[in-house]
């Protein structure tokens, strides 16, 4: 059976345990399963990918939010102090990822950090073209979406 179906089973199990099918119960069996479930990965025949995609996932969203802070906190100093910082520019983003799911998350997850937003893709799917609130530095800019949106969503859908 794949981990997966088998940690929502743990989890539905801990939530009928406690009495009380909520979205609380459901997450604490969940954790609860998950840790369960790599504890008995030696017996269940070794290491499965589902602990990896999992960790690659829960990085994505950490990193992904973390980002979203950074970039509100960014804009909204930018508009409530007296002096502009901005400098608008359209980058060039050579992509890395190559399936539909990746470039589709890549191009969205950016254009929902302030700042930024997704103008297209070229026809070939190998560039992305961004707008950028900061692009002081284009160079700089572009190493900056390919180190952190694009590298983490490529650990996670592509690996």
């Amino acid at each position: 059976m794949n981990r997966f179906v088998t940690n929502l089973l743990l989890a539905a199990s801990w939530a009928a345990f406690q009495g009380q099918f909520t979205l609380f119960n459901l997450a604490v069996g969940f954790v609860i399963g998950f840790g369960v479930l790599w504890a008995l990965q030696p017996l269940m025949g070794g290491p499965s990918p589902y602990f990896r995609r999992a960790w690659t996932w829960s990085r994505l969203l950490v990193m992904f939010h973390y980002e979203l802070i950074l970039g509100a906190i960014t804009v909204a100093w930018d508009v409530l102090t007296p002096t502009q910082h901005s400098r608008p520019g359209m980058v060039e983003v050579p992509l890395d990822v190559t399936s539909d799911t990746a470039i589709f998350l890549v191009t969205n997850l950016i254009s929902l950090t302030p700042g930024t937003l997704s103008l297209d893709v070229s026809e070939d799917r190998k560039t992305l073209y961004v707008h950028a609130m900061f692009a002081h530095d284009p160079e700089a800019t572009v190493k900056s979406l390919k180190q952190g949106m694009e590298r983490w969503v490529k650990e996670a859908v592509e690996t």
